[in-house]
């Protein structure tokens, strides 16, 4: 890793409850008011191309973040989304137990 680069995740933000029309340059016109962009995708079902209503944008800063969060709400395309630091998924199923998901199994006896 490159001395002045930070981690990744510290970088990213999580958006949720987007338009079904929003684009990734609408999602990153809105966002780069807030600084440099290096990544954006709005999330796409495989089969149907159509949105599924959330994407993520990757700042070159992890301050850049903080500023677009510092300046809620966000409205994009008419609406208003939720926006939240991105958490690499490994890091929430470790926050959960264990490092894993563990299910229980339940038999029903009548």
């Amino acid at each position: 890793m490159v001395k002045d680069q930070e981690p990744e995740h510290l970088c990213k933000l999580f958006i949720g409850g987007l338009d079904y029309s929003t684009t990734d340059e609408s999602l990153k016109a809105h966002f780069e008011n807030y600084g440099e962009i290096v990544d954006v995708i709005v999330m796409k079902d495989p089969q149907t191309k159509r949105s599924r209503g959330f994407g993520f944008v990757a700042f070159s800063q992890s301050y850049m973040v903080d500023d677009a969060q510092k300046n809620r709400p966000h409205v994009i395309d008419g609406r208003t989304v939720d926006t939240k630091r991105a958490i690499p998924r490994d890091e929430v199923n470790r926050s959960e137990g264990g490092g894993t998901h563990q299910h229980t199994h339940f038999r029903f006896i009548s």
